[in-house]
């Protein structure tokens, strides 16, 4: 599947410019290839330099402030060079995604209605021309995929996804927003809680997860939230039974919540077994030829989750 944003021909530069992704579909970390095609009208037009970015729609860190389109990264692709007249130019690109990239893709279905754009951002002196954004297909890291497959195996549903502007306190991140999964939760984990959000912060070795877990008291709001923090590496995720650990760390953030909130006459540990009442999913593997689309990721460490 080949995408294509056109701009129209500028009236101040006599210059149009295209962006083509032979493949959308692609994954936190590698590398999503493809081509900006500028073309010239009745003058020469001299190129200052070519950059692409990442753009999404964003929940600001004020709940009163709308909503807002965020340009979370940038990757410069060309310097200075001339466009003659009536001819075309061609900068063939490989740009590396961050690894905490938001996912938008689950199941080769888009995910709630998340969305990620490629900008290309063309400067021309005395003025700033922009391609028309093209759609990018992110799917989940296997690892991702894995926990993601392992709730719904465990009843969760997901209700809503969004990405929140800001960073997250005591968590290293590398880009200025943050993805949050929200899910229904499961019946067997719905005495102690009542909402569940999951984050991932993803690098090269590995990946964070934050169980977001929430208790509303009453009709009128009033709640009680905890957080509670695990880590695992991406080697070896093929080899471990995802749904025993995501109970797991279930178990150990609704234990921790109940702990914190002790006076409260609803809080009570869970220290029955889970009962999966079929096998976990086999994971999804991403639409679009996705194994094409770049080289491996480079991933590192290994070992299993710990919560902290």
């Amino acid at each position: 599947m080949r995408l294509t944003g056109v701009s129209s021909e500028s009236v101040w530069t006599g210059l149009s410019v295209s962006t083509t992704l032979p493949n959308p579909s692609t994954r936190p970390g590698l590398r999503l290839p493809g081509r900006v095609t500028l073309a010239a009208g009745g003058g020469d037009v001299a190129v200052r330099h070519i950059r692409l970015g990442l753009v999404a729609q964003v929940e600001p860190e004020d709940p009163e402030s709308p909503h807002r389109l965020l340009q979370y990264h940038q990757v410069p692709i060309a310097g200075r060079f001339v466009v003659p007249a009536g001819r075309r130019r061609a900068v063939d690109f490989a740009m590396p995604l961050p690894w905490e990239t938001p996912v938008t893709m689950f199941g080769g279905v888009p995910l709630m209605s998340l969305r990620t754009g490629l900008r290309t951002e063309v400067s021309v002196d005395p003025d700033l021309d922009q391609g028309a954004m093209v759609p990018v297909l992110v799917h989940p890291l296997p690892i991702q995929q894995h926990i993601l497959v392992a709730l719904d195996t465990l009843g969760f549903a997901m209700r809503q996804a969004g990405l929140q502007h800001g960073r997250l306190p005591g968590v290293d991140q590398a880009l200025p927003l943050h993805q949050r999964l929200g899910f229904w939760v499961a019946p067997l984990y719905a005495g102690p809680i009542t909402e569940l959000e999951v984050i991932f912060v993803t690098n090269a070795a590995g990946l964070e997860v934050l169980l977001w877990v929430d208790r509303r008291l009453s009709l009128a709001g009033v709640t009680h939230q905890s957080i509670s923090r695990f880590r695992v590496w991406h080697a070896g995720a093929d080899r471990r039974d995802w749904v025993a650990i995501v109970d797991g760390w279930l178990r150990h953030a609704i234990d921790r919540h109940a702990a914190a909130a002790s006076n409260a006459d609803w809080s009570a540990t869970i220290r029955e077994s889970a009962h999966v009442s079929r096998p976990p999913d086999e994971p999804i593997a991403p639409g679009y030829g996705l194994g094409g689309t770049a080289g491996g990721a480079g991933v590192g460490g290994g070992g299993g989750g710990d919560g902290t």
